[in-house]
């Protein structure tokens, strides 16, 4: 594997965390709903909290792979 093809991932993975950051701390106000969507399943009892976001999950794994498929396109 070629070092330049390494730093240009490393750069682009620190580029999405800081955009998800810039995110986060500008609009994550705005953003409470992720993580209770219909279909997120959430139990408590007196000494158990069991999350389980598998709408949330779908939904972010579909814009995962949107944005990789962009990406790929882009660099080919």
């Amino acid at each position: 594997m070629d070092h330049t093809n390494v730093a240009k991932g490393l750069v682009v993975v620190g580029g999405v965390i800081l955009a998800i950051g810039l995110v986060w701390y500008f609009w994550g106000d705005k953003l409470s709903w992720i993580g209770h969507l219909p279909g997120d399943i959430r139990i408590e009892k007196e000494n158990v909290r069991i999350y389980i976001p598998i709408s949330t999950m779908i939904l972010a794994s579909l814009l995962i792979s949107i944005l990789l498929r962009v990406f790929r396109h882009l660099m080919h």
